[in-house]
């Protein structure tokens, strides 16, 4: 739970250095390149997906998960209280809408941050944010799909300086529990 609030400090940190940059104008849909546009729903004021500016989506998407963070029902505060039996899928759906703002962030705005002299920081924050989320299989390999040669690249980095990344105990199992039943859900 505390790493989902620290990676959403960090999305906000890494998103807040291109805002300005990011605007309706510039950026009129939630993109991360030419084959990824994300729509906003959130099952109450967007009941259906809706095409919004990226920085809309964002601003949405920041309160949600603010929302979310806040309720003691989903992210309990209490001592002792249990987490709801959800907790796995919720926080997976947020760190999923999160991985966007990173691939329109790294698709869109990539030649600011270069300018900007804050490409290190922003690898710094992703790869961070995509170690945890590959750790504890957050997020389905298929919505990887726009930075995941950025991802292989780190890994591969980090495989020839550290040696071969370890899968947790459990994870293929875990993996394939959750690719069984999101097939048998559509």
């Amino acid at each position: 739970a505390v790493k989902a609030v620290d990676m959403f400090n960090e999305i906000h940190l890494v998103h807040g250095m291109v805002a300005d940059f990011c605007t309706d104008h510039s950026c009129g849909t939630m993109t991360a390149g030419s084959h990824y546009e994300y729509k906003w729903a959130d099952g109450v004021k967007y009941k259906q997906p809706a095409s919004v500016s990226a920085p809309q989506y964002i601003a949405l998407l920041m309160q949600w998960v603010t929302d979310h963070l806040d309720n003691p029902k989903i992210f309990p505060t209490a001592p002792g209280a249990p987490f709801p039996s959800n907790f796995r899928a919720t926080v997976g759906n947020i760190f999923r809408r999160l991985f966007r703002v990173y691939g329109h962030i790294y698709h869109c705005h990539m030649e600011r941050v270069v300018e900007l002299t804050f490409e290190a920081h922003l690898n710094s924050c992703f790869k961070h944010f995509a170690y945890f989320v590959l750790e504890f299989d957050l997020i389905r390999p298929e919505e990887l799909k726009p930075l995941q040669s950025l991802i292989d690249k780190m890994v591969a980095e980090d495989d020839l300086r550290y040696g071969p990344r370890q899968r947790p105990i459990g994870a293929e199992r875990d993996a394939a529990a959750r690719s069984s039943s999101s097939s048998s859900s559509m």
